[in-house]
């Protein structure tokens, strides 16, 4: 009773843009159409939408994948990140919308499964150096990962990844700089050391730009010992956009 008269006075509405929707974490037909979805032909390393048609992805590469050398062993992404899609990833990033969290992931979630096999798997997030965190209150990328890890009925492990150092802003630099910044930068502190060791891995970030932050982490994690990180992100920055 008490569910049905909520929804009476406060009805389901689009989490794009506010407009009435069949249910609650929706998205109307106009947002819908404006949300970037990658489907079909994929990068297997990164998640990026590639051209052509049919299914078979597994060691297919983008342009800059197969430039840059990736230490993770596959990838996926759940949008491009433009549109919609970018606005979702402001809100959650510094809008305090934390709500999105759970439909975003459900997103990405559907998008990591071909990345899943029969052995278990511990989600592990991008983390925020804890001064960023202090004056963020949270983690976007935290966030997701538990949801994921609800969706796929895996473990998250929120903290087996740290910051090290506190790195600047990486907007601005290019590729080679941006890797340089952020070499080093990440550790598994040594009390989620034995978590880690010998475990297939799902590392969770918002956004891939250059593939910067996911390489570095994956250094981390491999150098703990980790037997297999593969990576999935909300959005795929692509050239243009």
């Amino acid at each position: 009773m008490l569910p049905a008269m909520i929804r009476a006075i406060y009805p389901p509405s689009c989490m794009g843009c506010g407009a009435p929707a069949e249910r609650e974490h929706a998205l109307c037909g106009p947002c819908w159409r404006d949300t970037p979805f990658i489907v079909g032909l994929v990068c297997d390393a990164c998640g990026a939408p590639l051209p052509g048609t049919g299914e078979g992805t597994e060691g297919l590469m983008c342009d800059d994948c197969l430039q840059v050398a990736r230490p993770w062993d596959r990838g996926r992404a759940a949008l491009v990140y433009r549109d919609t899609a970018r606005r979702f990833v402001l809100r959650l990033k510094h809008g305090d919308r934390t709500e999105l969290a759970r439909p975003l992931a459900a997103w990405m979630a559907a998008a990591a499964r071909p990345l899943i096999g029969t052995a278990p798997v511990i989600l592990v997030p991008v983390p925020l150096h804890r001064g960023r965190l202090f004056s963020r209150l949270y983690n976007q990328s935290a966030l997701l990962a538990k949801e994921m890890a609800r969706s796929l009925h895996q473990a998250a492990l929120v903290d087996g990844l740290v910051r090290t150092r506190r790195t600047p802003s990486l907007g601005g630099l290019s590729r080679d700089d941006r890797f340089r910044t952020l070499q080093n930068a990440f550790a598994v502190p040594p009390r989620r050391a034995a978590r880690i060791e010998g475990q297939d891995i799902l590392l969770v970030d918002d956004v891939m730009t250059s593939g910067a932050t996911l390489a570095a982490c994956t250094e981390a994690l491999h150098a703990a010992g980790a037997a297999r990180v593969c990576v999935v992100t909300l959005a795929r920055a692509t050239k243009g956009d």
